[in-house]
């Protein structure tokens, strides 16, 4: 029985897997605008393009008279009229006046099937002064409709299609976090009994945490390549997180540096309980004080706050347990192989 239980939680990660990486890849984004052309406007007619990704936000026959565009200066909505219309782009001419609330215009496309969507300093008008909009260049509030987008994943500026990688880089982390957990228990058992088992466990789960330290760095390195332009940035949760993995890794050199010594497991086990520390000082304790470019830092909302939501929940969370399950599994293949090194040693 315990056999035939143990197959039924390997077989469910696999397909937890199966479903996060296919849902992953072929779940459509919702439609956002990345672009506005030109960015400079100057008083009177101009006319303005707007570009949108992810999902179509308009059928290729549909009716502009159903859509609408205003742009925004401070608190007031300036009007514009429609000219060409397609899937993914919308054209329209706008009158602008010679004063504004602001320079910076926001543009509103309200849609009857996609929502709202937004590009926040779509343009800029430097010859406006400042002053309210004229009566006759105003625009009323549009009538917002509910979007039928069915099952996709949520759009963000700047993120765009790499939100995706949310369901490896951020479950492989908390994965890492487990087992690194599991270790952390097994050295403070080690030390208060000093039994041989509970250093295999602690051995065995630091080098799979290591393992999935590496993936989290490996995949961060790569979202942060396109959200933030560069590989690696100065940032204290990406800091942290070096830090950290270089810590398990000193724990490594550490057993090997007195494979032969029987005071191995307690120091190892002391290396262990300050590494964990450490693990939680870097990664959940300092990032909260420090500036921080992460979701969730110093004020930068977590996914959970504004983009976290039911169809990337739906992904997320199967993909917390099943990179979760995974990391067990593998642990427990490591914990194997260190019982079955030890017993053929001691014969």
């Amino acid at each position: 029985m315990n056999g035939a239980a143990n197959w039924i939680w390997k077989g469910g990660s696999i397909a937890l897997l199966a479903y996060v990486i296919i849902r992953g890849f072929s779940t459509p984004l919702q439609p956002g605008f990345v672009s506005a052309t030109p960015s400079q406007l100057t008083i009177g007619k101009q006319t303005i393009a707007l570009q949108a990704v992810g999902q179509p936000f308009a059928a290729v026959d549909a009716d502009p008279g159903e859509f609408t565009l205003v742009l925004r200066s401070g608190e007031q909505l300036l009007r514009t009229g429609i000219n060409e219309l397609t899937p993914h782009s919308v054209v329209a001419e706008v009158g602008i006046p010679a004063t504004m609330p602001s320079r910076a215009l926001d543009a509103f496309l309200f849609t009857p099937r996609a929502g709202t969507l937004f590009l926040g300093n779509a343009a800029f008008v430097e010859e406006a002064a400042k002053g309210d909009i004229p009566p006759s260049f105003r625009a009323p509030a549009p009538t917002e409709h509910t979007p039928q987008l069915g099952f996709s994943f949520p759009y963000q500026p700047n993120i765009m299609e790499s939100i995706r990688n949310l369901l490896w880089h951020v479950p492989m982390w908390f994965a890492m976090f487990f087992i690194m957990g599991l270790g952390f228990v097994a050295s403070l058992a080690q030390l208060r009994t000093g039994a041989i088992g509970w250093d295999h466990r602690a051995e065995a789960a630091v080098r799979t945490g290591l393992v999935f330290g590496l993936l989290g760095l490996a995949t961060g390195s790569l979202w942060a390549r396109w959200t933030w332009g560069a590989w690696w940035v100065s940032d204290p949760q990406l800091n942290g997180a070096l830090v950290t993995v270089l810590l398990y890794s000193g724990y490594l050199i550490l057993r090997s540096a007195m494979a032969e010594d029987d005071r191995v497991g307690r120091m190892a086990a002391v290396y262990n309980v300050f590494a964990f520390i450490m693990l939680v000082i870097l990664l959940m304790v300092l990032p909260r004080y420090t500036e921080s470019l992460h979701p969730g830092k110093d004020g930068n909302p977590g996914f959970n706050s504004y983009d976290l939501d039911n169809s990337l929940r739906a992904v997320f969370y199967p993909a917390v347990i099943g990179w979760g399950a995974l990391c067990y599994w593998m642990y427990t293949l490591r914990l194997r192989m260190n019982r079955v090194a030890h017993n053929l040693l001691t014969k």
